[in-house]
């Protein structure tokens, strides 16, 4: 059972670009499992947790409904964005500059084997880093995700959540706004909840730009104590 987790902050990259090196690790991680189960080698399987920062995207789950993008594909083009429909779990969801992407590629054998529970835990890794800003961030029922001001009718998202897993095997992962650009929701109806407002921590503290390198450390942080791993 390996715990230890490789971290890789990529920086600022291309949405498709970095999907393709996730089903790489993937895929790395399943053929391992495979390997293991036919020829009982007992090999470990590696866990990863990629930070990255996308240029303008929409992303459309598995489940989603296109009719969730509010724009045309003349219009994508101005804006500077681009949309992808993806094997993730979710609705639409947009993801920019300004925004902390996390996608922890985790072999669930190597913690627990429960989705729901993995789920749960990355909204409380956001939960535990919100609240080191004064924020009391919470869960939506049904509504996968971290919000603020739950069951008021100022209800609003300030962390997206989709994953893909396979033989236990997870991908894709949160977006967190953090100094985003708000404008660009505008444009979809996101995870397809209407009447939902979205923010982002920069407007919650009404400053103008926190620092992003900061918010990660504090996101490792809650992370490996969740989930026991190590880096």
């Amino acid at each position: 059972m390996n715990k230890t987790v490789k971290i890789e902050d990529l920086g600022t990259k291309d949405f498709k670009a970095t999907w393709d090196y996730q089903e790489q690790l993937f895929k790395g991680i399943l053929d391992t499992k495979i390997k293991n189960r036919r020829e009982e080698a007992g090999l470990e399987t590696d866990n990863y947790f990629l930070f990255v920062e996308h240029p303008h995207v929409y992303t459309l789950g598995k489940s989603g409904d296109v009719a969730n993008l509010l724009l045309t594909e003349q219009q994508l083009t101005e804006k500077g964005a681009s949309f992808y429909k993806i094997n993730r779990g979710g609705d639409i969801t947009y993801h920019g500059p300004g925004q902390i992407v996390g996608y922890p590629i985790l072999d669930l054998d190597n913690f627990f084997t429960d989705i729901h529970k993995y789920l749960r835990l990355l909204e409380e890794v956001i939960i535990l880093t919100l609240k080191e800003y004064g924020l009391n961030a919470e869960r939506s029922p049904g509504e996968t995700g971290v919000w603020l001001d739950v069951g008021t009718p100022f209800a609003r998202k300030i962390c997206a959540m989709g994953v893909r897993a396979s033989r236990w095997v997870t991908m894709h992962g949160f977006a967190l706004n953090v100094n985003a650009d708000l404008g660009y929701f505008d444009n979809i109806v996101p995870c397809g909840i209407k009447g939902k407002a979205v923010t982002s921590l920069n407007v919650e503290l009404s400053v103008d730009h926190i620092n992003e390198t900061e918010i990660k450390q504090k996101l490792l942080k809650h992370f490996m104590m969740l989930f026991e791993a190590k880096s």
